[in-house]
C-alpha cells in the first residue's frame, strides 16, 4: 500500500472555494490512477473525480464545471480545486490510489462543510 494524507478541508460558505490536497509516499506514484472520492451522513461513499497517470480527468456529473482535479508527479500529489461550492458538497473527501495487481489505497479523509 502506499501512504496517502489528504489536506485542505474546513467550512465555507456556499460560492467560498477550498483546495484539497494529497500528498503520497510511493516511489512509482506515476504508475498510479489517482482520485477523490466523498461520503456524506447518511449516504454511500461516491467517486468525485479521477487522474490516470497520462493526465486524463474525469468528473462526477455534480461537481462538473465547478472541481479541477491535477497531480504533480515530482511532488508526488493530486489535488483538487473546488470553486462555487454548495451545501450540497458537504461531506469527508478521501484521497485513493490504485493501480494493477495491488489493492487501492486510501487516506483518512478530510472534512468539508459548505454551509451559511
Amino acid at each position: 500500500q502506499v501512504q496517502l494524507v489528504e489536506s485542505g478541508g474546513g467550512w465555507v460558505q456556499p460560492g467560498g472555494s477550498l483546495r484539497l490536497s494529497c500528498a503520497a509516499a510511493d516511489n512509482i506514484f506515476r504508475q498510479y490512477i489517482m482520485a477523490w472520492y466523498r461520503q456524506a451522513p447518511g449516504r454511500q461513499r461516491e467517486l468525485v473525480s479521477q487522474i490516470t497517470s497520462g493526465g486524463r480527468e474525469n468528473y462526477a456529473d455534480s461537481v462538473k464545471g465547478r472541481f479541477t482535479i491535477s497531480r504533480d508527479n515530482a511532488k508526488k500529489t493530486v489535488s483538487l480545486q473546488m470553486n462555487s461550492l454548495k451545501p450540497e458538497d458537504t461531506a469527508v473527501y478521501y484521497c485513493n490510489a490504485r493501480r494493477s495487481f495491488v489493492p487501492p489505497s486510501w487516506g483518512q479523509g478530510t472534512q468539508v462543510t459548505v454551509s451559511s
